[in-house]
């Protein structure tokens, strides 16, 4: 019968796959892979316990087995030896610790941006220099080295990679990969204080948005600037736009359904699109990789990084506007050049109703309303038509 394959490894449902000669794949109900190796000599049966999937290879797991089947059909006692062996073998890499930590804290996540984001974090910030470390090796010393760069540039990214740190080691201790639970309270004394901020995304004034729109066109037409551009156009979240596929689509209508899986508050959002974000969008489609494929991507499958978008408004000279920032923007448009009532402005941003008793008797999502709103919205960042109002009988009405 032949083996599995890798793919296999990866895929297969919970249960027991043999490999052959003893050798088996046990995939448990919670998801994690593990090897084990059947031996049988003298009428007796035994098990061993070889490690995990994420620890040990298909072409490892065998050499293994076959090592044990052989010492133990020789009589050498094997039970001791084997169970420091496969001690050693179970510290596992600071990257392979991580990913069985994220595969094993995931399901319990409503929001797949913050699934996604969780592991991007590592992967771009300590995955190039500490990925290769044996994850009992890593201390507060190599935690504090690798977030030194981006403590001051990126403070809110650098807390929040420090805290994935600490459960990473955290989830290494609890397994038995490190035999004292992580010390990271000194990191940051090893750090400069990072400057406090008032909690507010830094907004660029919506007067200055006109502007910014134009230098944004003259640009060439990158993949950083097309998922700005249509960010402002459409006031969503970065990471509504970052993680958009065609399917969400409908461009002769004009309309972008979000699923809830993809919204901070769970629930379907309709976009009524404005005409220069379906002028961006067609354009996009024509060079698409597939019809299912995301939409603001420089290589296909991954989705834009979410510093891509900052970095064009820091490579234009706005060192402390953030993308998040243009939904102020908007709502103080708004509010100062139109008459739109709140609860209007409030859906175009897929807010949520505080009060629980209005939120479940308000169930319209005013979507006519909201496109005359983002028309209008559109018009005077495309034009700067500051003295013009959307007409207030069609959105108040």
């Amino acid at each position: 019968m032949p083996g599995l394959t890798t793919l296999q490894v990866r895929t297969a449902k919970p249960g027991r796959h043999p490999d052959g000669r003893g050798l088996y794949l046990v995939v448990r109900d919670s998801g994690s892979r593990a090897w084990v190796a059947r031996i049988q000599a003298d009428g007796k049966r035994r098990d061993f316990g070889l490690g995990s999937t994420t620890m040990v290879s298909l072409s490892e797991a065998r050499s293994a087995a076959a090592e044990l089947r052989r010492k133990y059909q020789n009589g050498e006692e094997v039970g001791l030896r084997r169970k420091a062996t496969v001690e050693r073998r179970a510290i596992p890499i600071f990257e392979d610790a991580a990913r069985a930590c994220h595969a094993a804290m995931k399901d319990g996540w409503r929001n797949r941006k913050h699934t996604e984001s969780w592991i991007a974090c590592l992967e771009n910030h300590v995955f190039p220099s500490l990925g290769n470390n044996p994850v009992n090796q890593i201390d507060s010393i190599a935690v504090r080295d690798v977030l030194a760069p981006i403590w001051l540039k990126v403070p809110e990214t650098a807390r929040r990679t420090l805290q994935r740190i600490g459960s990473v080691l955290d989830y290494a201790h609890i397994n038995g990969w490190c035999s004292s639970e992580a010390a990271l309270r000194s990191v940051r004394r090893g750090l400069p204080r990072q400057p406090r901020r008032d909690g507010h995304y830094e907004a660029m004034p919506y007067d200055a948005v006109p502007a910014f729109v134009r230098h944004l066109k003259s640009l060439p037409q990158t993949c950083g600037r097309d998922a700005l551009l249509f960010t402002i156009y459409t006031v969503v979240r970065s990471n509504e736009t970052r993680f958009a596929t065609w399917p969400e689509f409908d461009l002769l209508k004009a309309v972008w359904t979000i699923p809830a899986e993809r919204m901070k508050a769970g629930k379907v959002h309709l976009v009524p699109l404005p005409e220069c974000a379906v002028e961006l969008l067609q354009r996009r489609r024509a060079v698409r990789a597939s019809d299912d494929a995301l939409v603001f991507s420089q290589n296909g499958p991954k989705p834009l990084s979410d510093m891509t978008m900052t970095k064009v408004l820091r490579d234009a000279g706005h060192a402390r506007v953030t993308v998040h920032g243009f939904r102020s923007s908007f709502t103080d448009w708004a509010a100062e050049e139109t008459d739109t009532p709140k609860e209007i402005a409030d859906k175009a941003l897929a807010h949520q109703i505080p009060d629980r008793v209005e939120a479940a008797y308000r169930r319209t999502d005013f979507f006519n309303k909201r496109r005359v709103l983002m028309n209008a919205w559109s018009g005077y960042i495309e034009t700067r038509t500051t003295n013009e109002r959307p007409a207030q009988d069609e959105i108040c009405q």
